[in-house]
């Protein structure tokens, strides 16, 4: 076959189309004046092109010569006092002072004591402003996704669900009920009890129920590395619930940043203990709390600071101890209630048991059922299943040492 030629002069995109009818009439003059308007929109967005490209070239070009000054990586840095409109005193999280100059395309508007700032990486000289000063470590604790559990995936505590919905819940949504008998509302509540028996459950359970801005916060991530750094997040903790405000701040094993003082010339045990007195204060200081409750949990309440667990700070203290028959029948169903069971599986027999089950336990030990009758590829759990199973989790419950080895 023979290839086409291309024909010779512009393409066709460029060419005037043809106008019919070829005589002079209305219509021809109609079509005419169209392809009038596309041209002159054609000429003028090409000019306006022309006008444009220089101007964009030229603010990239300037935007690679800043962050040419800028430099990477940045640190960051406090800005602790301006001396003049070009310079400033800033200090690191190192501790260490720097007085340094301040760039002139950094916002003087935005500059105010204690701000966040960027840091050239070399000179320290303030680069850039950080919008939002909030600690990072403060945003991840927010929980924005409310947990899945409710009050009815407890089973029985109903004496501590009713006292922590009188502490907790009730003074955010009906204040006006203290107000009217007089009285102020709790600060806080403390959880405690033995390992398993739903204190953290609870919590998920109220951060489900309420509305208000839950803070999760675990005790060991209130010790930092460098001095000042734990009692400066504690402040952030409650500076942001109170932005936040209602909200509820649950610290999670609290014991391991309130336990009791004792001179001791470890720097790192004084830092420990700053930042529970800085907890102290921010719990009953000069600031009003105001619509921040605090939460509590803890397996050792023995070992906390009497200071911490006073009234005035932690008003109620609720214990959750090892669940009776009643409660056992109760998280059993709770457990099993999607499970397929035999007709000869009989649940009275671990419930009416004299073993020392937390709740955790329960739930490991139908679990662990689970697993035996998807081990033998069955889809019903069997009597024998919970048997083992239950044999299994007190096992690994003993720790594996043998009766009578450690007086």
């Amino acid at each position: 076959m023979l290839k086409r030629k291309k024909k010779g002069g512009s393409s066709g995109a460029v060419k005037i189309p043809t106008v019919t009818p070829t005589t002079k009439c209305k219509l021809r003059l109609l079509r005419l004046e169209r392809i009038k308007d596309y041209l002159l929109m054609e000429e003028e967005y090409i000019r306006n092109q022309e006008v444009l490209r220089p101007r964009e070239e030229k603010e990239l070009t300037e935007r690679a010569k800043v962050e040419d000054l800028r430099g990477a990586p940045l640190h960051v840095g406090t800005l602790e006092e301006m001396i003049d409109d070009n310079h400033a005193i800033v200090s690191t999280d190192h501790g260490s002072e720097h007085y340094v100059t301040v760039m002139s395309f950094v916002n003087r508007d935005l500059l105010e004591t204690g701000c966040s700032v960027l840091l050239h990486n070399k000179v320290m000289s303030v680069v850039g402003i950080l919008a939002d000063d909030t600690d990072p470590l403060v945003s991840v604790m927010k929980v924005e996704k409310a947990p899945t559990e409710s009050y009815a995936d407890i089973g029985g505590l109903f004496e501590q669900i009713q006292e922590i919905k009188e502490a907790v819940e009730l003074p955010l949504t009906h204040p006006e009920l203290y107000e009217e008998m007089g009285i102020k509302p709790p600060k806080g509540v403390i959880l405690y009890g033995v390992p398993g028996t739903g204190k953290t459950l609870l919590a998920k359970a109220v951060a489900n129920q309420t509305a208000a801005t839950f803070l999760r916060v675990v005790g060991s991530e209130l010790i930092q590395k460098y001095l000042g750094e734990g009692p400066k997040l504690v402040r952030e903790i409650f500076r942001v619930a109170d932005e936040h405000a209602p909200s509820i701040v649950f610290i999670d094993e609290v014991d391991a940043v309130g336990s009791k003082r004792y001179d001791t010339s470890s720097g790192g045990q004084r830092e420990i203990q700053r930042t529970m007195l800085e907890l102290l204060n921010q719990l009953d200081g000069f600031d009003e709390r105001g619509d921040v409750k605090v939460i509590m949990a803890t397996n050792r309440i023995e070992n906390l600071d009497p200071a911490l667990i006073r009234p005035g700070r932690i008003d109620r203290k609720i214990e959750f101890p090892l669940p009776d028959i009643k409660t056992k029948r109760r998280i059993f169903s709770i457990h099993t209630g999607k499970m397929t069971l035999a007709v000869d599986v009989d649940l009275e027999v671990f419930v009416m048991a004299k073993d020392d089950l937390s709740g955790a336990d329960i739930k490991a030990l139908c679990t662990e059922a689970g697993l035996l009758a998807l081990r033998e590829r069955r889809m019903r759990v069997c009597q024998e299943d919970f048997v083992k199973a239950k044999e299994k989790t007190l096992h690994r419950k003993k720790g594996n040492i043998p009766e009578g080895l450690y007086l």
